[in-house]
């Protein structure tokens, strides 16, 4: 045999091998991936879930998992509990906070009509007073604005403008800029700069601009106003948790101003297609720019791979490259503008460099390694087994952790 043809032999048994190596792996890793979640679903230690693991160009695993709605609201578990499919919707919680806040921002940006160092006072009045003067748009996308972390609006307000003149009215937590302080009152205040800047309600500026563009058609607010039908996981018990975080001093959320019994529309059924969080639900009626979208596991990929694709959709350039990499450049907090970026937060612990994620209260997390192409959304149900010892929901962080562990061992 001639030396091409030895060496034109060694190169096809080796693609071969390479092939099958690559599949024993993704086989390996679909393994590894359906008997973590087969084994909480089984131990009751989650209701259902819904993963999608994108390598490149391929869904490596789209899967779904136990229950939609598995109890009534005695915590009886139903006759028929309701199967989870791919399809389901999902209320995304925190994770509104980059899908619709942060990628308007990024639009608003990206076409001249916001600046990141803008002073928020240029677009709300309230925030032109002397002790909020200095907060930019920047500063309340990286949570550095120095708002309360958390507030109760609903006991002081019952619409989205009371809501944003509450805000507006509230002294700061922080010292502004110096540190970084987790705040949905900060985003909550980034929807209302959309709204000023745009002249649309957020939730019709965020449908028109990012979700009919991205072919997002299943993801909204308020999705029971629709009509459609959708198929949706069941949440909470009520608000149990929220009503916790009025009523114990321990969560340190206590404020002279609020008593307990000036306000009591806690909900008292199984929430399901109405968003979880109290201030969204019953201060802004299921819009807000912290929390309130729905959406499925299909459409949050699309927008993951726009940004996976510096921006583009095909061969169009949605969002330039250049806005996109400012919003995913670590600040002096180690986090991006609205995404997280830091190593050491769990969704995305290990990651290489670049790695860029985000949670949401009711389970659900994206976690995205540019360097490799890696995407993982998971999306879990979790409120819906209630609190543990009426204290507390079922930490999914761990769960999180394994299988991104899991996932880049996969391609190591």
């Amino acid at each position: 045999m001639s030396f091409f043809k030895t060496s034109l032999a060694i190169l096809i048994i080796g693609t071969c091998f390479a092939v099958k190596s690559s599949n024993a792996q993704t086989a390996a890793l679909v393994h590894t991936i359906d008997s973590i979640l087969k084994s909480q679903v089984n131990a009751g230690k989650i209701p259902g879930a819904v993963v999608e693991v994108k390598i490149g160009n391929q869904a490596i695993v789209k899967q779904a998992y136990g229950y939609a709605q598995k109890y009534d609201y005695e915590h009886h578990v139903l006759a028929r509990p309701d199967t989870m499919t791919v399809g389901t919707l999902f209320d995304i919680a925190s994770l509104t906070k980059v899908v619709g806040t942060t990628t308007s921002m990024m639009l608003l940006v990206d076409r001249g009509l916001v600046h990141l160092d803008d002073p928020v006072g240029k677009y709300i009045k309230a925030f032109a007073s002397p002790d909020k003067a200095s907060i930019t748009i920047r500063h309340l996308l990286t949570h550095t604005a120095g708002l309360y972390e958390w507030y109760p609006m609903y006991y002081r307000a019952s619409s989205k403008e009371e809501t944003f003149k509450l805000i507006g009215e509230l002294p700061l937590a922080f010292p502004v800029g110096s540190g970084r302080h987790y705040s949905d009152l900060g985003f909550t205040v980034l929807g209302e700069i959309i709204e000023k800047v745009s002249g649309m309600p957020l939730d019709q500026f965020e449908e028109q601009n990012i979700f009919v563009p991205l072919g997002m058609s299943h993801t909204m607010y308020n999705p029971l106003t629709k009509g459609k039908g959708y198929p949706i996981a069941a949440t909470s018990f009520g608000n149990p948790y929220e009503k916790r975080m009025v009523y114990d001093p321990a969560f340190g959320y206590q404020f002279k101003e609020i008593r307990h019994n000036q306000w009591n529309g806690w909900r008292n059924y199984i929430v399901r297609g109405e968003v979880n969080d109290g201030n969204a639900w019953y201060a802004e009626k299921g819009v807000a720019g912290a929390t309130g979208l729905f959406s499925t596991v299909d459409d949050l990929q699309k927008l993951v791979d726009m940004l996976i694709h510096h921006g583009r959709i095909g061969s169009e350039q949605f969002i330039s490259e250049q806005t996109i990499q400012t919003f995913l450049t670590k600040d002096q907090f180690k986090n991006g503008l609205g995404w997280m970026m830091d190593p050491q937060n769990p969704v995305i612990a290990g990651g290489p460099t670049g790695s860029f994620g985000h949670t949401g209260f009711t389970g659900t997390s994206i976690a995205v390694v540019p360097s490799r192409n890696i995407s993982i959304i998971l999306l879990i149900n979790r409120q819906h087994e209630g609190l543990i010892d009426n204290k507390a929901y079922f930490n999914v962080s761990p769960l999180r952790q394994e299988i991104f562990k899991a996932v880049l061992q996969s391609r190591e």
